[in-house]
């Protein structure tokens, strides 16, 4: 299970209020059937209210970029999706948010368990201050996913090999994962979150803090994952939303302005805050 994630230091709510615009919540026909279903979904910090009324279905084994102006709502809703707003003091939700079929929100719902299902990135990468053998197998250890020792050492080489990492650290297994550069440090992130057997990946902003080679490798690895895994990624790189996602939402001020193949959505938007946003006009 994955029952480590916590919440970055120092990042506070999104807080917005607005009027609600039309939304475009029903992409372009895929015969990839729903992974996540989202329906008039709302949160509150507070007495403040950050989000309203999301309706969404996100694909199966596709890649869903969030994007939109800094505050809109799109950190606090990728929160939503393994509960780690639950962390905040004071937040509230209501509505329906449903991984296969069943509201994560039900109060039956194993909290950790979930997190086993849904894995996070961070947009600084954050390993543990243990080796990089370590920071793959704590997890996978912890909750007993390997029988025995050579069977966890196939798991913490698989998981950073489907992170791209394995070439790179095949012979430093037990030294620091902090002593990697930045990119490093950021798949092996994705490799400890993949350890679990995630079947969703969240992804807030996983490239913002590294150089523009690092960016590529990560932007190389998400397509390589999606094949077997359901990614949600926060961007304000609007490039990097074309290039990675199958599909996009554009947010603001706590609301899904227009949801779309990304394609259609970049070149044929529906709403003219949509184009407004992606030509540039405001961000």
């Amino acid at each position: 299970m994955y029952s480590e994630t916590t919440l970055e230091q120092g990042q506070g709510p999104e807080v917005v209020v607005t009027e609600s615009p039309e939304q475009r919540t029903e992409p372009a026909t895929d015969a990839v059937a729903s992974k996540i279903r989202v329906g008039d979904l709302n949160l509150w910090y507070g007495e403040t209210q950050a989000l309203f009324n999301l309706n969404l279905e996100i694909r199966d084994r596709r890649v869903t970029a969030l994007i939109g102006p800094s505050g809109c709502g799109k950190s606090s809703f990728l929160r939503c999706i393994n509960r780690m707003n639950d962390l905040i003091p004071g937040v509230r939700v209501e509505g329906r948010l449903e991984l296969d079929g069943e509201d994560i929100y039900d109060p039956s719902v194993d909290v950790v368990q979930l997190r086993a299902h849904v894995g996070m990135v961070f947009q600084k990468p954050n390993p543990f201050p243990k080796s990089i053998y370590e920071n793959i197998a704590y997890a996978p250890r912890l909750h007993g996913l390997a029988s025995s020792r050579a069977a966890l050492d196939d798991l913490v080489e698989g998981s950073l090999k489907r992170a791209g990492l394995w070439n790179e650290v095949a012979d430093r297994l037990h030294t620091p994962g902090t002593e990697l550069s930045g990119g490093q440090q950021q798949r092996l992130c994705i490799a400890r979150a993949i350890a679990v057997n995630p079947e969703v990946i969240l992804m807030d902003e996983p490239a913002s803090a590294l150089d523009p080679m690092a960016t590529a490798t990560i932007e190389e690895l998400i397509d390589e994952l999606k094949e077997n895994y359901t990614i949600v990624i926060v961007t304000h790189n609007l490039q990097q939303a074309a290039r990675v996602a199958d599909y996009t939402a554009f947010f603001h001020l706590g609301r899904v302005v227009e949801f779309n193949d990304t394609d259609t959505l970049f070149t044929n938007p529906r709403e003219q805050k949509t184009e407004d946003y992606i030509t540039g006009r405001y961000g």
